[in-house]
């Protein structure tokens, strides 16, 4: 469980594919505190620890992770947003955040508000129940609040601090990104639905 609060950000280092899996070497400040068997969330996916070499981290990639994120199209040198699993006795600053993507989407527009940033996505108009206005949402890990919701777009507006600190400062138009929806959201849907 994880609270879309952003800790630091890695460096991919290096890729293996081994079979239908994809192995990465990721460096970054957690890493040497990290412990084999941790859960972290790379991107907004919840991937476990295999090894620790030093300022070094190695995680693997299943086919089914692969399909539903964009962590398939990362390349070494791809920066990438890194969060601790939450501790029980602490503060939930963001929102409950599983680490399982449902989706991605596409940024299909930004725009520079003179000291912050206003960032439009689009996603399969499928998911389009999973989304309110002013509601949470997690992309690439980070939590954030929505508005201007569409059937199928979206806004986001990053705050000086976000845009430092996490991956999103690269994002540019036509990129895609990992879309978590609000876990009690798509209870209350899901519930809705069966009747």
């Amino acid at each position: 469980m994880f609270t879309g609060i952003i800790e630091a950000t890695g460096i991919v280092k290096e890729i293996h594919a081994n079979g239908s899996n994809i192995s990465f070497w990721i460096q970054s400040p957690l890493s040497p505190n990290l412990k084999v068997d941790q859960s972290l969330s790379h991107n907004g996916v919840c991937l476990t620890v295999e090894s620790i070499e030093d300022s070094l981290h190695k995680v693997t990639a299943i086919a089914e992770t692969l399909q539903k994120s964009t962590l398939g199209n990362i390349k070494t040198g791809t920066v990438i947003n890194l969060e601790r699993c939450m501790q029980m006795n602490g503060r939930l600053d963001g929102h409950i955040v599983q680490g399982h993507v449902d989706t991605t989407g596409t940024c299909i527009d930004v725009i520079e508000k003179d000291g912050s940033w206003e960032y439009t996505f689009e996603m399969d108009k499928k998911f389009a129940s999973l989304i309110i206005e002013k509601g949470s949402i997690t992309l690439n890990g980070v939590s954030l609040t929505i508005f201007n919701v569409c059937i199928n777009t979206f806004n986001v507006a990053i705050i000086p601090y976000t845009y430092e600190h996490t991956n999103i400062k690269y994002l540019v138009k036509g990129e895609s990104v990992n879309i978590e929806f609000d876990m009690i959201g798509k209870y209350v849907n899901r519930i809705g639905s069966l009747k």
